[in-house]
């Protein structure tokens, strides 16, 4: 191979012997129509929020180059180089296949270079996230053709009164677009959490210990004589706070935005982020991952990008059970006494063994001050904790509460107080 103007053999050709191979000219993929298409679908690829730069772009021209535009060697090689995210994939593949699937949608590049013509795909893409990327390219084609197979319908600019309508709308239903407002408005939300009296002390006017030291210093400035006697009081603080986030596939988009509002609601700093303690944050599926030293980032896409990078049974099964296992074997220290409130946030649809959940459920609600099932499916009012799992949380929780749209989390500091105050009394 060299340069421009490369000679690529179809590997059917190929195989069947020298004699009858022929070659196609097909250009340059770093010019021409095929450089041109190959940049829309990686503004595609952008709109359907997957991270594709420049330099990823550069890599899938040069793997073109290796490897023609037979169909699925360029399917395989494109998603080898764009795609570092497991979450992406499928939306990689959806797009890929409506993209380069219609001769008007990719301007007429299969028709010209591809060896073969794919038949038409049937129905519209399964995620909603592939629909609203290819959203401009199916308007282009509304604005140049005059007839039209498919019926296209655009999404409305976010207004006041669309971030007031997604404040109820479930996270699991959210278009592209939408989703991405959510995960802006997230970072604001609050979640002051319970406080308690430490050991620790400090100087305050209702505090019943006197401050000795205070009251020599302030005798000195006046002759020996003691006005008033300062007095010391039990620093206030907030309770140790220890997440343990579901990332099984069920709880996909749940867990990117819950993960999101826990990082901008409980890092100094932050928007909405008031004075937080001590505060420990794992992942859990088919194991157990620590999502601490990602929170440490004061950046919140940096924080979901060292995430992803470090959860690798993502959008996989649950096993909570084995998870608490490695939880109570290696960051037992994590809970600090019984003051330690404990967010599990899950489905509860668990699939490992009900009695190794039962028992690190037990050891869980032992060490730590009060325990809280955040589940999703409480949205719907007739459900019930029937699922093996769901029923074992649902024993030892001390309370259980919705977290599925932006409404519930802005409600959630009061709610937990509401949980937790029979357990103060």
């Amino acid at each position: 191979m060299s340069g421009a103007g490369a000679s690529f053999v179809s590997p059917a050709v190929a195989a069947t012997g020298g004699a009858h191979t022929t070659a196609s000219q097909l250009g340059d993929a770093r010019s021409g129509k095929l450089a041109d298409n190959l940049t829309g679908f990686g503004r595609a690829l952008r709109r359907a929020g997957v991270p594709v730069d420049a330099a990823r772009m550069a890599l899938a021209q040069q793997a073109l180059l290796l490897v023609g535009l037979a169909r699925q060697d360029m399917a395989a090689a494109l998603e080898a180089v764009l795609i570092s995210r497991e979450q992406d994939r499928q939306v990689f593949r959806e797009l890929f296949a409506v993209y380069f699937r219609n001769p008007d949608v990719a301007q007429k590049l299969l028709a010209q270079m591809l060896p073969t013509a794919p038949e038409k795909s049937k129905g519209a893409p399964r995620r909603q996230r592939v629909a609203d990327a290819l959203a401009p390219l199916r308007a282009a084609r509304q604005q140049h053709a005059s007839t039209q197979e498919q019926k296209i319908e655009f999404d409305a600019a976010m207004t006041a009164s669309d971030q007031q309508r997604l404040r109820r709308a479930d996270f699991n239903q959210l278009s592209a677009g939408e989703y991405q407002l959510v995960q802006r408005l997230v970072r604001e939300v609050a979640l002051p959490l319970p406080r308690y009296a430490s050991r620790r002390t400090c100087p305050g006017s209702r505090g019943s210990r006197p401050h000795w030291a205070a009251a020599m210093r302030r005798a000195a400035r006046t002759g020996g004589e003691l006005l008033e006697l300062p007095r010391l009081a039990r620093r206030d603080q907030p309770v140790p706070l220890l997440v343990l986030v579901d990332v099984s596939g069920s709880m996909e988009r749940y867990a990117r935005l819950l993960l999101t509002f826990l990082h901008g609601a409980t890092t100094p700093g932050q928007g909405a982020a008031r004075s937080v303690g001590r505060r420990d944050v794992f992942a859990f599926g088919t194991g157990l991952t620590d999502l601490t030293p990602a929170f440490r980032h004061a950046d919140g896409d940096a924080m979901l990008a060292h995430a992803s990078a470090a959860i690798t049974d993502f959008a996989g099964g649950t096993r909570l059970g084995e998870a608490l296992h490695q939880l109570r074997r290696q960051h037992a220290r994590r809970l600090v006494g019984r003051r330690t409130l404990v967010l599990l946030i899950s489905d509860g649809l668990d699939t490992g063994e009900p009695a190794a959940l039962l028992q690190e459920l037990g050891w869980l609600r032992r060490h730590c001050g009060q325990l809280l099932w955040l589940n999703p499916l409480l949205r719907y009012e007739g459900y019930r904790p029937t699922a093996r799992g769901a029923e074992v949380l649902h024993r030892h929780a001390h309370g259980m509460l919705a977290v599925h749209n932006l409404e519930s989390l802005q409600q959630l500091a009061h709610s937990i107080a509401q949980v937790l105050q029979p357990q103060r009394r």
